[in-house]
């Protein structure tokens, strides 16, 4: 069986971890944590970024320093991970879903405005695949309306609007490093921060509401509770094995981009042939390659390609379930005018394996038996 997903390992994961281990510091905040930091700031050019258990918990850090309060209203995609909408639910707050491009399975920048009431305190733009929202359009309703804007950049970690990387446009941006993404290390995210002055109230909260931070700095002599917080703080062991991973992140992208190309070029003429619909990288944005899919016909379609493709021991999966159709997204939000695209292409949409280390027989392998399907039963 091809795997949908294998989490990447590059070679000096067990070495770093070993040396966390002997290092007597494993609980968070030590010296692998601090080399992921720095690495992580250089390379998105960010004020500040905090490591944390995970991208959901990221987001959940972002939503107490933006102080989103009970009834409060948010603005996001509905066709997300349920962690975008639980972040700020959490805190009492209503989701407002909008309607998404069916170009880059993107919130449509063009209806947020219209979305915006007296109630609205932010927008989450969340950058699916790693392609970029438009974020000029998304800052300047922003700033218009006086509003936060929190980037879900889960998937978006090294892909760039612009040339400046996603999650460093809003005030705070949310990555994750689960098994699933390109870089890892099991559970885990990050926080980015643009403005100086969040920065001791994120490590605060951060670090169990306490001014621990600082005074391991040594620039206080004890450390107390200071605000409501909580422990947002991985495991040094899995920040080891995170390092591993910056290390040799030019390698995974490189590694990752050349099946993504091989599935285009590959796959490129059944689009031509109005048969599927490939994915769409506006201009500006520059990608990671965090996922390859493709649009089917429609939902039938799609559930006997799955099938077919499990008969040649290829695993390929659906994605998200709109939330707003779901029991909770009912209950906690509402969306914002017409879905038009939504529903509609999400359930279109399939998902290729990807992963580093795929092997180029294993992805032409894949590509040649979706082009068998629509051979054998679509007349292709």
């Amino acid at each position: 069986m091809i795997n949908f997903n294998v989490p990447p390992m590059t070679g000096k994961e067990l070495i770093y971890l070993e040396k966390a281990i002997k290092s007597h510091k494993i609980c968070g905040d030590g010296e692998f944590t601090k080399r992921c930091s720095k690495w992580l700031e250089e390379y998105t050019k960010s004020e500040k970024v905090l490591l944390t258990t995970s991208c959901t918990h990221a987001t959940e850090l972002a939503a107490i320093l933006a102080d989103i309060k009970p009834g409060d209203e948010v603005i996001m995609p509905s066709y997300t991970f349920v962690s975008t909408a639980d972040a700020f639910v959490l805190r009492g707050a209503k989701i407002i879903f909008v309607d998404i491009r069916p170009d880059t399975m993107n919130i449509d920048e063009k209806l947020i405005e219209n979305a915006v009431t007296d109630r609205t305190r932010a927008i989450v733009p969340v950058h699916y695949a790693g392609v970029s929202c438009d974020m000029d359009e998304i800052c300047a309703i922003a700033k218009k309306h006086n509003l936060y804007v929190i980037e879900d950049a889960a998937q978006g970690v090294m892909s760039t609007y612009k040339g400046k990387a996603l999650g460093t446009f809003g005030n705070y941006g949310c990555y994750s490093f689960h098994e699933t993404k390109n870089l890892s290390m099991g559970e885990g995210g990050a926080i980015l921060i643009r403005d100086k002055e969040d920065v001791l109230k994120a490590e605060i909260i951060r670090e169990k509401g306490t001014n621990r931070s600082q005074f391991f700095r040594g620039e206080i002599d004890k450390y107390t509770w200071m605000e409501a917080g909580s422990s947002y703080l991985p495991s040094e062991l899995n920040v080891a094995y995170l390092y591993a991973q910056l290390e040799a992140s030019e390698k995974i992208y490189n590694d990752r981009m050349k099946t993504w190309n091989l599935y285009y070029e590959s796959l490129k003429e059944l689009e031509e042939r109005g048969i599927i619909e490939l994915p769409v990288i506006p201009d500006g944005c520059v990608h990671n390659a965090h996922m390859f899919y493709i649009k089917t016909k429609d939902l039938s379609e799609r559930t006997d390609l799955i099938f077919h493709l499990k008969g040649k021991n290829i695993n390929c999966v659906f994605h998200y379930i709109p939330l707003h159709s779901s029991p909770a997204g009912r209950k906690y939000g509402e969306f914002y005018g017409e879905d038009r695209y939504t529903t509609k292409e999400s359930e279109r949409l399939m998902r290729l394996p990807l992963y580093y280390g795929l092997e180029e027989s294993e992805a032409e392998y894949i590509s040649k038996s979706i082009k068998e399907f629509y051979r054998l039963y679509k007349r292709f």
